[in-house]
């Protein structure tokens, strides 16, 4: 008996929650959903208004003509607001007393990249969306032929730029040209190479050694370019435009002009020509004054074999 008691409870107390339930929300279908019931919350950490909150409102008036409670769709409406591209999420409910709540997160960018002549954000998750004609957010511009599956360490390396004060104060944009990375300093002509986007740590610094021994002595418009993609090595290239460089870069191409090219660097022979010298004598016969019938006696000439000069080995001239 006292479980079929229990049963009987249970099913009453349900039927009783089922009727005030279907009571409300008939009452609440039935009500219009005026300004005053409409809330719209950002709750994004960083403060962005991409999304104003007239336009929220625009989008509820659109979704729902109407005005009343029962004709919402909520997901429908939800969805919408998700499809803005400055929107990361929305969350949609209505209260028991037929208040409408909109929480929504939006996008915040990391970094404004230009590509092929277009502007447009790119948020900590390497999702693209456009700049805004209204709000323009402080951030760190990018310039290049950046591909898309490299949004997220790019994203990566400005939020380390961010959180240190160092790279904070000496970086103001980054640029990509070919295969390479430079950052943008804020002091001189001058950018810093670092290659592809691994062992930014470490990259960043040998950069900030760089600049406490030596480059503070010196002046920031002396270089053109610090490389620091090469590993245990950082390599300076001076500015053309410095004057103070005049005498540095007229040392440098006159040690350059003493450097053979490749060209003239060609064996050559060089045979030098052997002439060849005999020696002869001769004597020339005496007459006799003895009638004909005797024999002239003559002194034949004895000829020297010649003498053969020894040909001297091939000279070889190389020239380097």
């Amino acid at each position: 008996m006292k479980n079929k008691y229990r049963i009987l409870k249970i099913v009453v107390t349900v039927i009783i929650l089922g009727l005030l339930l279907s009571f409300s929300l008939r009452r609440f279908s039935r009500e219009q959903i005026t300004d005053n019931k409409i809330s719209v919350k950002m709750s994004e950490k960083t403060p962005v208004y991409f999304v104003d909150e007239k336009d929220i409102r625009e989008i509820v008036k659109k979704e729902n003509p109407s005005g009343k409670v029962g004709d919402l769709n909520i997901p429908s409406l939800e969805k919408k607001i998700n499809s803005l591209p400055a929107v990361d999420s929305a969350n949609v409910y209505l209260n028991l007393n037929g208040k409408l709540n909109l929480d929504i997160k939006q996008r915040v960018p990391v970094f404004r990249l230009n590509k092929d002549g277009k502007d447009f954000y790119v948020d900590e998750k390497g999702v693209e969306f456009p700049i805004s004609r209204t709000y323009s957010h402080p951030c760190m511009l990018v310039t290049g032929n950046v591909q898309p599956d490299e949004y997220e360490k790019l994203a990566e390396l400005v939020e380390k730029i961010d959180k240190d004060d160092f790279s904070k104060k000496y970086f103001i944009g980054i640029s990509k040209s070919k295969d390479n990375y430079s950052l943008l300093t804020s002091e001189g002509n001058y950018r810093v190479e670092i290659g592809d986007l691994d062992n930014i740590d470490f990259k960043v610094r040998g950069f900030k050694t760089f600049v406490e021994k030596y480059l503070v002595y010196q002046d920031p418009q002396k270089y053109s370019m610090v490389s620091v993609k090469y590993q245990n090595q950082i390599v300076t290239t001076l500015n053309p435009y410095f004057k103070e460089n005049d005498s540095i870069l007229k040392a440098g191409k006159m040690e350059l002009a003493k450097v053979p090219s490749p060209t003239a660097a060609k064996k050559t022979e060089v045979t030098p020509k052997i002439a060849e010298v005999k020696k002869t004598s001769s004597v020339k016969p005496k007459e006799s004054t003895k009638p004909k019938n005797h024999t002239k006696e003559t002194k034949k000439a004895e000829k020297k074999p010649p003498v053969k000069a020894q040909s001297k080995p091939k000279a070889r001239v190389k020239i380097e």
